[in-house]
């Protein structure tokens, strides 16, 4: 199947011509799976969690729905970053959105980078895996932040993912360095989207890097996008061949773990 990997500038607060742009992607590409940005629909830097709460009441579930249409019309799995609100709790999100609409679910952020943990609550979810009998595929999803986390990708892949979706708002200059360890150490295929542009709301300007990666299971990188461009890489996934964790007929890297002398 192919992944589909969206990098594009969200603007900041302009939530119609966003999802426009979403919308747009969703419609026209052939991917299977597509794959945008974290807080693709609002931009990331807000100033305070009052204004975050203002962009949650705005988008509302009507967007997500928009999407769930598109995804169940166009047999698509969609996974894009948004504002969630629940209840009096806000949490930075990743709709994971199938075709079959009662599988559709949203991950919730981990680990809360920088100022966002001024506008964010933690999850409370944790990480989870959904399964696509139809397609085939196990996915798990993590956020930005999440990468420099071994345990995150490791508890995905144990959890049967076979492929891990990553949407991002990287800012840091060494991701690169270690996205392809997460394929490699679980077996997995691991695709980033990063944004790109320029965000300077809180008197520090935050650059985001593009260079969205789709790393195969071995480590290598399929397809990486420019720095600076709004681009989409793909390529194409065999699912089935990551779930051999064996790399010789001795060595296996899930049943050669010795979890006792992991614990700190």
């Amino acid at each position: 199947m192919k992944i589909s990997v969206i990098q594009f500038q969200p603007e900041f607060g302009n939530i119609e011509d966003n999802t426009s742009k979403i919308r747009s992607y969703c419609e026209n590409l052939d991917g299977d799976i597509l794959l945008f940005p974290e807080l693709a629909f609002t931009g990331y830097d807000f100033r305070s969690r009052e204004e975050a709460l203002e962009y949650a009441d705005e988008m509302g579930k009507g967007k997500l729905a928009e999407l769930q249409e598109i995804s169940s019309r166009r047999d698509k799995i969609i996974c894009t970053g948004f504002i969630e609100k629940d209840g009096d709790k806000l949490y930075n999100a990743a709709a994971l959105i199938m075709p079959d609409k009662s599988k559709s679910d949203s991950y919730r952020k981990v680990h809360l980078f920088f100022r966002e943990r001024f506008i964010f609550d933690e999850s409370e979810k944790g990480y989870f895996v959904t399964t696509s009998n139809d397609k085939d595929i196990n996915i798990g999803t993590m956020i930005c932040y999440d990468w420099r986390f071994p345990e995150a990708a490791r508890t995905l892949a144990l959890k049967g993912a076979d492929l891990i979706l990553c949407p991002s708002n990287l800012v840091t200059k060494v991701w690169h360095i270690s996205t392809p360890s997460r394929a490699l150490e679980n077996k997995v295929y691991f695709a980033v989207s990063n944004r790109t542009g320029i965000e300077n709301r809180n008197g520090s300007k935050l650059v985001f890097n593009g260079g969205s990666l789709i790393h195969s299971f071995d480590g290598s990188t399929m397809a990486k996008a420019g720095f600076d461009t709004e681009e989409v890489i793909e390529a194409e996934i065999q699912p089935q061949q990551t779930r051999n964790k064996s790399f010789n007929e001795f060595n296996d890297i899930f049943t050669d773990r010795r979890p006792k002398h992991y614990k700190q």
